[in-house]
């Protein structure tokens, strides 16, 4: 039976597979800075070139451990702390490019389901 943590280990790692693997090649009105895909995020942010395949590997790898958390409960705050900390970055990245709010709400929101999975989880 599916409960309430484990729909939202599923929506948070969907969300992000989602963005990562799908869309990550695509305009969207969440790209920070006028970027138009993911590679041009990172320049947007001033990081440099090789953290675009860091940061995706990691986040890709996080999201898949925090759906086979449904299963395992003692990799739980490993993989949600680990993309907690990824959100949390995002958040600071499209601050310092001074997007507007909108920007920067699905890294909000995501980073508070992180919480929540890590609270639950402790």
């Amino acid at each position: 039976m599916l409960t309430v943590i484990s729909i939202l280990k599923i929506l948070v790692s969907f969300v992000i597979l989602n963005v990562w693997v799908l869309r990550r090649n695509k305009a969207t009105i969440y790209r920070g800075g006028q970027s138009k895909n993911l590679s041009d995020e990172i320049k947007t942010y001033g990081l440099p070139a090789w953290s675009f395949k860091v940061i995706g590997t990691s986040k890709i790898a996080l999201s898949f451990l925090l759906l086979a958390s449904i299963w395992a409960p003692k990799i739980s705050i490993l993989a949600s702390a680990g993309l907690g900390i990824f959100m949390l970055g995002a958040i600071f990245m499209h601050l310092k490019a001074k997007d507007e709010p909108i920007k920067f709400l699905p890294a909000a929101l995501l980073f508070t389901g992180c919480v929540v999975i890590v609270l639950h989880s402790i």
